[in-house]
């Protein structure tokens, strides 16, 4: 069983930075892509950021330049670096994690971008 575990949110001024992490219960050496999603009240849930298992990355439009997205396979960890954090970039962060073919989600970090 596939579990991820998010943390390293919380409130930060316009302009800020936060480090988001995802744990996994298991080697994500294995896993075909991970990625970020968020959901910000009353949107549908966008993907962030996607890293493969053979480390090609892609970004939302939005966030390029200001997000990185990386991965720890030692520590079976993946991180997002959030720099410039504007207002709209408040929300419910999710990790995503491809696993033979089936997609498994946690539960969740909240950013909230405000003064």
């Amino acid at each position: 069983q596939v579990q991820l575990v998010e943390s390293g949110g919380g409130l930060v001024q316009p302009g800020g930075s936060l480090r988001l992490y995802c744990a996994a219960s298991i080697s994500i050496f294995t896993f075909d892509a991970m990625a970020w999603y968020r959901q910000a009240p009353g949107k549908e849930r966008e993907y962030v950021a996607i890293i493969s298992s053979g480390s090609s990355i892609y970004y939302r439009d939005s966030v390029k330049g200001r997000f990185t997205i990386s991965r720890d396979n030692g520590k079976n960890t993946v991180y997002l670096q959030m720099n410039s954090l504007r207002p709209e970039d408040t929300a419910v962060y999710y990790c995503e994690a491809n696993y033979h073919g089936m997609d498994y989600w946690g539960k969740g970090t909240l950013v909230t971008v405000s003064s």
